[in-house]
């Protein structure tokens, strides 16, 4: 029985989701819960790419304790470097060297021949190798590259010093029976007196991305990369969950398992969730909605008499808890932070007072508090803009020409308050001009869904939007969580607008994409 590395890149690709702008606090969380649930690796980012991007590897580099931190680099000694720079206080550092290798690229736009690709290849791995113990090399496009280029490549890799060879299906163009194919040909014939562990990188923009990741661990890979709840570019990577429990519950077919602790899969989940202001699918595999539910009437009855009929996954396998302490408008205090402690939640000390007024608030409006009402409390922290307000309140009422008016009331720690008012033809109209008005910020509202955090007429309504900074083309995704949709939706759409804000006001950096920087 094998077992299978887990590498994490949700810091790294998975923040490249158009929107998704993590923190350097939220991803110093997001590498803490990282850990908790077992992962080998995680790829905090690209130090080169930005002073945030190399800010938050160190932070995430100096607090891990068993997690190894790698930080990706392109074929450029500058890089590599940085990455030296930001790792030097890991205790297990590792480096990510990259460049591509398909027609394609090579062609388009790298502009080299293989044999100066392989020059490349070899002096920088070589270079890595000279600053870190463990050196991760990854073909871009390596699906799409000639499969003899491509054994070429990885043995210029491995005799160069690499360890990991990281195999990308970059653009999800590939099949699990080519993917497979392509493991097995590459461990059987590269030529190595060390042992070298090749890992799959699948993106999802054929659906096959899971399928693909779990084709190249039954050929050999003894590692896997991917991020938490796909997030990733386009329709995103490999979900490691559901790589995870895959394992779990095939272990007889894949004869493989991980160190992945399963229920701590939901709160993981959960995190990015909030993090990236990216509502999980009700449908989602593992951890959506729906993962547990059973709505046929033969389901049912089925579940009922034994849920192994219609539940191959039991809900407490990934930290869906149905026995817990429960909590209502009596509990204390001290109940209410061991109910935080149990569902693994991050907070600090001082968001104990506003929480706890929060949590009295919800209970005085609901009869029984669920653990998924708790999630949302929390995850319904409003983001501070950089003036010091938020949002207050909200005052709506119909005009006879059909409009509505919006007034819109922000406030600060000294209870200083502003409100804006505006017209709308509807309500959210009438709520977003309103808050334009209090920002003053060229932006496009390009999506707004809505969902019920709980079932049942009393659910806490969350509301997530997309909007573009129309000044630099940046998109931000944010949410908000209330009993009224309304509010909820004016929360979403403050909290997008701040993000707004601090991005030209300077506080979140941007990054450069790898076509903005030198190839070599």
């Amino acid at each position: 029985m094998r077992s299978i590395e887990f590498l994490d890149t949700t810091l790294r690709d998975g923040e490249q989701t158009p929107g998704v702008n993590f923190s350097i606090k939220e991803k110093v969380a997001i590498a803490k819960q990282l850990e908790r649930w077992g992962i080998a690796s995680i790829e905090a980012g690209f130090p080169a790419a930005s002073p945030d991007s190399f800010e938050a590897v160190r932070q995430i580099a100096q607090v891990m304790t068993k997690t190894a931190v790698s930080g990706l680099a392109r074929s450029v000694k500058s890089d590599i470097d940085a990455c030296y720079e930001a790792l030097k206080d890991a205790k297990y550092p590792q480096c990510h060297v990259f460049i591509a290798t398909s027609p394609i690229h090579r062609e388009y736009k790298l502009k080299k021949s293989k044999e100066e690709i392989l020059e490349i290849i070899k002096e920088h791995v070589t270079y890595a190798r000279s600053k870190f113990e463990v050196v991760e090399f990854s073909p871009e496009d390596a699906t799409r590259t000639e499969l003899d280029y491509l054994l070429q490549v990885v043995q210029t890799a491995v005799d160069a010093g690499a360890t990991y060879i990281n195999i990308p299906d970059t653009v999800g163009f590939t099949t699990p029976e080519e993917y497979g194919y392509i493991f097995k040909y590459l461990i059987e014939n590269t030529a190595s007196d060390r042992e070298i562990i090749f890992s799959p990188h699948c993106h999802d923009d054929l659906g096959m991305a899971t399928a693909n990741t779990l084709a190249a661990i039954k050929n050999g890979a003894g590692r896997v990369e991917g991020t938490v709840n796909g997030i990733g570019e386009r329709a995103g990577n490999v979900a490691l969950e559901e790589v995870a429990v895959a394992l779990n519950i095939r272990e007889d077919y894949y004869q493989a398992t991980s160190d992945i602790v399963l229920n701590e899969t939901v709160n993981t989940s959960e995190l990015i969730s909030r993090f990236s202001g990216i509502p999980i699918p009700k449908n989602k595999a593992v951890v959506g909605g729906n993962a547990f539910s059973h709505e046929s009437g033969i389901h049912q009855d089925g579940v009922l008499k034994n849920p192994l009929t219609y539940e191959i996954i039991t809900p407490e396998l990934v930290g869906v808890k149905h026995n817990s302490l429960p909590l209502g408008k009596l509990s204390g205090r001290h109940a209410f932070i061991e109910k935080l402690k149990e569902l693994e939640l991050t907070f600090e000390e001082s968001e104990i007072v506003p929480l706890f007024a929060k949590f009295k608030q919800l209970a005085d409006k609901k009869n029984e508090i669920t653990d998924d009402d708790i999630r949302a409390l929390v995850a319904g922290t409003e983001i501070e803009n950089p003036e010091g307000f938020h949002f207050g309140d909200l005052k709506l009422s119909s005009n006879t020409d059909d409009t509505v008016t919006a007034a819109v009331v922000m406030a600060n720690a000294d209870a200083d308050e502003v409100e804006v008012v505006a017209d709308g033809k509807g309500s959210v109209e009438a709520i977003y001009n309103a808050v334009d008005k209090f920002f003053h910020q060229n932006v496009r509202l390009l999506s707004y869904t809505m969902d019920a955090v709980t079932d049942g007429i009393d659910s806490q309504a969350r509301v997530s939007v997309s909007i573009e900074n129309t000044d630099t083309g940046t998109i931000f995704n944010a949410s908000g969580i209330d009993f009224d949709v309304l509010k909820a939706g004016a929360l979403a759409y403050i909290n997008a607008n701040t993000l707004v804000q601090k991005e030209n006001m300077g506080e979140i950096g941007q990054i450069i994409s790898f076509r903005d920087l030198p190839t070599n």
